[in-house]
C-alpha cells in the first residue's frame, strides 16, 4: 500500500471512529459517516482528475460556504486569516494612526479628509486637507492610496512619521507650511456617539443642539460598540444639566452591534419593564428586563430610524416605542432581528451561526424571514425618503462629522469642508423656500418633539432627578 492510499485509508477510519463518539443516534452518525466520506470522495476526485490544478484550500472553502449558503445571509464561516479583521470590525476599532485619507483624480495627491477625533494623528496636528508627502522619509507623491496606507499601517506600539503640507490660502490650498509628525500606532476605537455638527474656529466639538428654545438636543449613534453605553450616559446628563427639554435619537444607518449594549441604553431611558427576548430551537427563553438603578429623568424623545436600522438599532427603537418611552420617526426599519453565536473552531477560523430570534416587549418578531409581509419596527409617523435623499443625507452626515480645516488668512473662499448643507429646524424650513436638499425626517421629528414640549408646559427637569414611572405624554397628533 502506498502512502498516499494509506493517508487516505487513515483519514478514513479516524472521522469513522470520531463519528461513533458523537451524541445522536446510531442512524444520525451513520448519515454523518456517509456524508463526510461522500465530501472527502468528491474533494480527492476534483483535486487529482480537474482539467486544470485547483487550489485545494478554495476548494474546502467552498464546501463550507456552499453548506451555510443554504442558511440565512448572517450565518457565515470565518476563516482564520481573517478572524482579527472580523473581531475588529465587531468592537468597531482598528490598529493604526486614526486618519481618513483620499486620492485626488487630477493631482494624485494624497488628501486628509479627517483625522479621528483623539487618535494619534488628531494629537499629533494633522489636519484636514493636509497632502501627504512623505512616509518614514519616504517621498509618496507618485504612490497610489493603497500602498501608502500599508506604509502608515504597522503594528501597536511602533512609530510612523508623516510628512505633510498644510493648506495655503487660495482653493488650490498650495504653498503651505511643511512639517513632519511624529505619531505612535495605537488601537483605534472609532466613536460611536455623536452629535448635530463639529463646531468651526478651533473648537472641535460636536454641537447637539438643534432648537434653542426650547431646548431640544440631538444625538447620533452609529454602532452599538462596547464603548457606546459609557459614552452616551455622561453625554446625557451633561445635556440635562444644561437645560434639554428633550432628545432626538438618532439610529439611521445604525447596522446595529452588541445586544448588551443595545440593552443597556434602552435601561438608560426605561425604569421597567421587558427590554427584549430572545428565543431559539436550542436556546431557552431570554427575557432581558430594565432595573431602576441608573435610569436617566424622564423628558420627551423621539428616535429616527430608517430602512438602513437594524439588528440592535431596531432593538432600541422597538423597545423605546412598546414600553411607550418615546416616539419613533422616519421609515420601517431593515429587519435583522437574529441572533449570531461566535464559535471558535478547533482547527483555526470561526463558526458565526444564527441561534435565536429578538422579539420586541410587544411580542414582535423583528426577523424579516423570507416571504414575510410585516417586519421591522413600523413607526408610528412614517416619513418616507427615496434613495437619493437617503445618499445625499448619508453623505451630509459624514461631512458634518468630520473637523473643520482652519480658515487659512488670505483665502479668498471658504474651504469646502466648512461649507454646511446641515438640515434646519423645520419651525425655519417651513417658512423659508429653498433649493437645497433638507433632511425630512429629522424635520418631523423636530417639530413633533417641539409641540410634545410646548403642550407638556415648562415642566422642569432637574438633572440627577428620579425618573417617574408614569409612560411618556403622547406626542401632538
Amino acid at each position: 500500500m502506498n502512502r498516499e492510499k494509506f493517508a487516505w485509508v487513515t483519514s478514513v477510519v479516524l472521522v469513522a471512529l470520531l463519528a461513533f463518539q458523537l451524541p445522536g443516534s446510531l442512524a444520525h452518525r451513520d448519515d454523518d459517516y456517509q456524508f463526510v466520506n461522500t465530501l472527502m470522495t468528491i474533494h480527492r476526485q476534483v483535486a487529482e482528475g480537474y482539467v486544470e490544478p485547483v487550489d485545494e484550500e478554495k476548494l474546502r472553502l467552498g464546501a463550507i460556504n456552499g453548506m451555510l449558503s443554504q442558511l440565512d445571509p448572517f450565518t457565515t464561516y470565518v476563516p482564520p486569516a481573517d478572524e482579527e479583521k472580523f473581531n475588529r470590525l465587531l468592537e468597531g476599532s482598528y490598529k493604526g494612526v486614526g486618519i481618513q485619507l483620499e486620492q485626488n483624480k487630477e493631482t494624485k495627491e494624497i488628501e486628509v479628509i479627517t483625522p479621528i477625533e483623539g487618535s494619534p494623528a488628531h494629537k499629533a496636528g494633522v489636519l484636514p486637507g493636509d497632502i501627504l508627502l512623505k512616509v518614514n522619509g519616504e517621498d509618496i507623491r507618485t504612490a497610489v492610496i493603497d500602498d501608502v496606507m500599508k506604509k502608515i499601517a504597522g503594528p501597536v506600539g511602533s512609530e510612523v512619521r508623516i510628512t505633510v503640507r498644510h493648506a495655503g490660502p487660495g482653493a488650490d490650498k498650495s504653498g503651505g507650511e511643511e512639517v513632519e509628525l511624529t505619531m505612535t500606532r495605537q488601537e483605534i476605537v472609532m466613536p460611536t456617539v455623536k452629535g448635530y455638527r463639529r463646531r468651526g474656529g478651533s473648537d472641535q466639538s460636536w454641537d447637539y443642539w438643534v432648537n434653542a428654545d426650547p431646548k431640544v438636543a440631538y444625538v447620533r449613534v452609529t454602532q452599538f460598540t462596547e464603548e457606546t453605553t459609557g459614552k452616551l450616559r455622561p453625554l446625557l446628563e451633561r445635556l440635562l444639566a444644561q437645560g434639554m427639554k428633550g432628545l432626538i435619537l438618532d439610529l439611521r444607518f445604525n447596522p446595529g452591534g452588541r445586544l448588551d449594549q443595545a440593552e443597556q441604553v434602552v435601561d438608560l431611558f426605561i425604569n421597567e419593564g421587558v427590554i427584549v427576548v430572545t428565543r431559539g430551537r436550542s436556546r431557552p427563553e431570554d427575557v432581558r428586563r430594565a432595573k431602576p438603578e441608573g435610569t436617566l429623568p424622564n423628558f420627551p424623545m423621539v428616535v429616527l430610524v430608517n430602512e438602513h436600522s437594524a439588528s440592535a438599532a431596531e432593538i432600541v427603537a422597538g423597545s423605546l416605542m412598546d414600553n411607550r418611552r418615546a416616539l419613533v420617526v422616519g421609515a420601517r426599519t431593515y429587519g435583522k432581528g437574529s441572533v449570531q453565536e461566535v464559535s471558535h473552531l478547533d482547527r483555526g477560523g470561526e463558526l458565526k451561526m444564527t441561534v435565536a430570534y429578538y422579539y420586541l416587549p410587544s411580542g414582535r418578531l423583528v426577523h424579516h424571514k423570507k416571504d414575510a409581509t410585516d417586519w421591522g419596527v413600523v413607526p408610528q409617523i412614517q416619513v418616507a425618503m427615496d434613495e437619493e435623499a437617503q445618499k445625499w443625507l448619508y453623505q451630509n452626515q459624514e461631512i458634518e462629522e468630520r473637523f473643520r480645516r482652519p480658515t487659512v488668512k488670505g483665502a479668498t473662499t471658504e474651504p469646502a469642508a466648512t461649507q454646511s448643507s446641515s438640515t434646519k429646524p423645520a419651525t425655519q424650513a417651513s417658512t423659508q423656500p429653498t433649493t437645497q436638499r433638507t433632511d425630512t425626517q429629522l424635520e418631523a421629528a423636530l417639530s413633533t418633539l417641539i409641540g410634545h414640549i410646548v403642550l407638556q408646559g415648562e415642566k422642569k427637569v432637574a438633572a440627577g432627578a428620579t425618573a417617574t414611572t408614569a409612560p411618556a405624554s403622547k406626542p401632538a397628533q
